[in-house]
């Protein structure tokens, strides 16, 4: 590991009038001044002012020493650039980042820290009688001291951050793996694998699937807020979500946001350990979101097309029925086909009541009962038996949704 460079430093510091003899002085005070520093570090810094452990402790005040250390030795040599004493408060920027603690403490200590040793030590040097061209210098590399060591620090914090992030993100991915693979889901490894994830198991899950889309790496950390888990490299990019069930997840502006306007269906609700299912119809969603079935854009929720989706769970079996039951209009033209079928679809759906059927086509009642002739000489009895008026929805339905998609493309 490569020590920070520290930028904005004074300029002109190696040409600073300090007496070289001035740092073997102040080294022989150095461990009476980490103590003072120490305890004022503790005492103006809440994040510092714990009961301390022997490991803690022992961290914070080499910490202390080691920056009064560089402080002392750029006063014997002021053009050193205390590598090893920047490296190790890089260390201790990683630490305190692995420790869940902030940036803020950290730079604070160093600041606190700093001005209360340039205190002593300036009060050393006026005690001695030395000018105060010397005593400005030594302000100098006090200044240059804090910098050093409070830009080590940063970056080490911020490595440790991106490090942590990263791993997180990948424990993730695994747990979602795990959670949407084909095979069993043992409560147990999820467990396992959520612990390590910092995710808490939830009782019940929807699965998103989401239109692809260029720019998906900006769009990880928006959706996997609230605890999702996010994979948006698979193919459709996909999103689980705890417990959505009046979570407001799903609702309002915020999620169709994160969404970048990018087109999206979600899945049933259901246990953790069943995700894959809601993963699957989520799927099957968007794939007919595609093809017009459903709306093209914004948010499906399968919930609210069940109906449509169990229709195109098989889609060749589909086909078969349609062309069984539906086979008696094959005997008039296009053009009487289709208004007898919507007739037929609308009376069906009306428990067999003209007028309801005349209100919902907009036409005449006596064009119904026209119509509905045409039809009792095509089908027959069929149209009375419960079971062929089931078979007869189910392929108008599937029909009427086709016919859909075709017009609206």
């Amino acid at each position: 590991m490569a020590a920070p460079t520290p930028h904005g430093v004074p300029e002109g510091l190696g040409a600073a009038p300090v007496p070289p003899d001035l740092a073997k002085l102040l080294r022989a005070q150095l461990e009476a001044v980490a103590d003072e520093v120490e305890e004022e570090v503790r005492r103006q810094v809440p994040e510092y002012a714990r009961p301390a452990d022997g490991t803690y402790r022992a961290h914070l005040r080499a910490g202390v020493v080691q920056a009064l250390t560089l402080f002392v030795d750029h006063i014997a040599d002021p053009r050193g650039r205390g590598d090893a004493i920047a490296a190790t408060y890089y260390e201790l920027g990683r630490g305190e980042a692995l420790e869940g603690r902030s940036l803020d403490a950290l730079q604070s200590a160093l600041r606190v820290g700093g001005l209360h040793a340039w205190r002593l030590m300036g009060r050393t040097a006026e005690e001695l009688g030395l000018d105060s061209a010397v005593v400005a210098a030594l302000g100098e590399l006090a200044f240059r001291t804090v910098h050093e060591v409070a830009e080590a620090a940063a970056a080490g914090y911020a490595e440790a951050q991106l490090r942590s992030t990263d791993e997180l993100e990948r424990r993730r991915r695994r747990l979602l793996d795990l959670l949407l693979g084909d095979g069993p889901v043992s409560p147990e490894a999820v467990q396992d694998l959520a612990h390590g994830a910092r995710w808490t198991v939830p009782r019940q899950v929807a699965v998103v699937a989401i239109a692809a889309g260029a720019d998906q790496r900006e769009e990880d950390r928006p959706l996997a807020a609230a605890g999702a888990l996010v994979d948006m490299e698979s193919r459709p990019p996909r999103m689980l979500v705890p417990d959505p069930e009046g979570s407001g997840r799903f609702g309002g502006r915020a999620f169709a946001l994160a969404l970048r306007g990018r087109p999206a269906a979600i899945g049933p609700t259901v246990p953790l350990t069943e995700a894959a299912r809601s993963l699957h119809w989520a799927t099957r969603a968007l794939g007919l979101m595609g093809r017009g079935v459903l709306p093209r854009q914004g948010v499906v929720r399968c919930a609210d097309h069940l109906s449509t989706l169990l229709l195109h769970g098989d889609e060749p079996l589909l086909a078969q029925l349609e062309a069984r039951v539906l086979a008696p209009l094959d005997a008039v033209s296009e053009g009487q086909r289709a208004r007898l079928a919507e007739t037929l679809l609308a009376w069906l759906l009306s428990g067999s009541n003209v007028p309801d059927v005349a209100t919902r086509l907009h036409v005449h009642p006596q064009t119904v009962r026209y119509r509905l002739r045409q039809l009792e000489k095509l089908f027959g009895d069929a149209l009375h038996d419960p079971g062929a008026r089931l078979d007869l929805i189910l392929a108008l339905r599937a029909g009427e949704l086709r016919h859909h998609r075709t017009f609206s493309a």
